[in-house]
Formats: C-alpha cells, sequence, structure tokens
C-alpha cells in the first residue's frame, strides 16, 4: 500500500475472487460466525419470598413491597449478568427487604408518607445465594447484607432512584461475594 497503488477489495480479499455477487462474501462470513459455538456467558437467576406480614414502618404496602422486591430482582440480574465472568452462574433468593429510613406515621400528612433517612435505619437485604462454575458449587450462603455507611454514599444520595441506596449496597456485595468470591464476615 506504501507504493501508491489502488488495491480493490476483491485484491485484498482473494477468497471473495469468485464470488457470483458481492453480497455472497458478506452472506458466508455471517453464516459462518453464526454457526460458531457461543461464547460461555453468565447467568444470574433471582427470586424473591417475603413473608407475608408486612411493615408500616418499612412499606406502605403489599404492592408497594412486592414492587420493591421485583426492581432489586430485575437489578440483580441485569448486573450480575454484566458483572460475573463467563462460565459462572449464580441463584439469588430475597428473603426480606428493609429499605433505607422508615416512614414515621405521627408525622402530620403529607409528612406521614416520607421515608425519613437516618443513620439508625440502613437498608437491610436478607438473601440467600449460591454460585456455580461449569456446573460445580464454589460458593454458597445466607446473609443479611447492610450499609451502615449508605447515607455517605454520595452517588447514591444524588440519584433520585427510590432504591439507590439499597442498589448501591447490592452492587457492592454482589461484587465482593459473588464476582470476587470473598467470604462473608462472621
Amino acid at each position: 500500500m506504501l507504493s501508491g497503488k489502488i488495491v480493490t477489495a476483491a485484491e485484498q480479499r482473494p477468497f471473495c475472487r469468485a464470488a457470483i455477487r458481492p453480497g455472497l462474501c458478506a452472506l458466508a462470513f455471517v453464516l459462518a460466525a453464526s454457526a460458531a459455538p457461543p461464547a460461555a456467558s453468565a447467568d444470574v437467576a433471582v427470586r424473591f419470598a417475603p413473608a407475608k406480614t408486612v411493615s408500616s414502618w418499612d412499606f406502605r404496602s403489599a404492592q408497594e413491597r412486592n414492587s420493591m422486591f421485583r426492581e432489586l430482582a430485575r437489578y440483580l440480574e441485569r448486573i450480575g449478568d454484566q458483572l460475573l465472568p463467563p462460565g459462572r452462574s449464580a441463584s439469588i433468593e430475597l428473603l426480606d427487604l428493609q429499605p433505607a429510613g422508615r416512614f414515621e406515621p405521627w408525622r402530620i400528612p403529607p409528612g406521614d408518607s416520607v421515608r425519613v433517612l437516618r443513620d439508625t435505619t440502613p437498608p437491610r437485604v436478607k438473601l440467600r445465594y449460591r454460585v456455580t462454575e461449569r456446573g460445580r458449587a464454589i460458593a454458597q450462603g445466607e446473609e443479611t447484607v447492610t450499609d451502615m455507611n449508605y447515607l455517605s454514599n454520595l452517588a447514591a444520595r444524588s440519584s433520585s432512584d427510590r432504591l439507590a441506596y439499597e442498589k448501591a449496597m447490592l452492587r457492592d456485595w454482589l461484587r465482593k461475594r459473588l464476582v470476587r468470591l470473598e467470604p462473608q464476615r462472621r
């Protein structure tokens, strides 16, 4: 190419010279690529099994609680698929959720429907998990994840997401426990 000679596409790809139509070469490449076995990918399955009772300190209704469980399950599946190395899979069961802050029913309406965040009301998620790699269990356990310093998380604090603190806490937990396989502290 340095000599200034003009090279046609057919000269660059000698295997395409004999193609009857110019698009056949591209079609052959696409078909060959799609026939290749897919790369191993991460797989995260999340279920939730909330308790039958609903605390008025944590939730306004069972629908609100179930909505939060569903949102956290979808979030864990999405970031788990992104963060877990290929070939590793995880199953997570969300057992209990106490969102950051509490409702204070003694406040005058509409203040009684505002979740008040205090350093004494951190988010807590009780869960059970199992991590497998190539079909072999490499980690499992049941634990309550909490973040006592949740109010110091500036990214979550400036977010408009209603579960920003819980998602930040679970993202950190997932990285530690399911990606780096750090043992839980006793």
